[in-house]
């Protein structure tokens, strides 16, 4: 069984536009980190890089489904967005 410092709403984190990265401040200093990519396969848990310490992640799976993100698929010359 995994041991959890916290459990923390998503609307708590920080969201990085650049990297996708969702942060909240770690007690050690650094922050947990989970990414948007982390979320739409059904990843719970935050991690700090700095320490042992991790959050599980409250948050609604349907808010990170593929069908709210456009995607794009080569078909060699041109390319469609479904």
């Amino acid at each position: 069984m995994t041991s959890f410092y916290d459990e923390i709403e998503i609307e708590d984190f920080e969201f990085d536009e650049e990297t996708k990265t969702y942060h909240y401040p770690c007690p050690c200093g650094d922050r947990f980190e989970i990414t948007m990519s982390d979320l739409m396969d059904g990843e719970d848990i935050a991690r700090c890089p700095s320490c042992s310490l991790m959050v599980r992640v409250i948050y609604d799976p349907e808010d990170f489904q593929d069908g709210d993100h456009e995607t794009t698929i080569d078909l060699g010359r041109e390319a469609i967005s479904v």
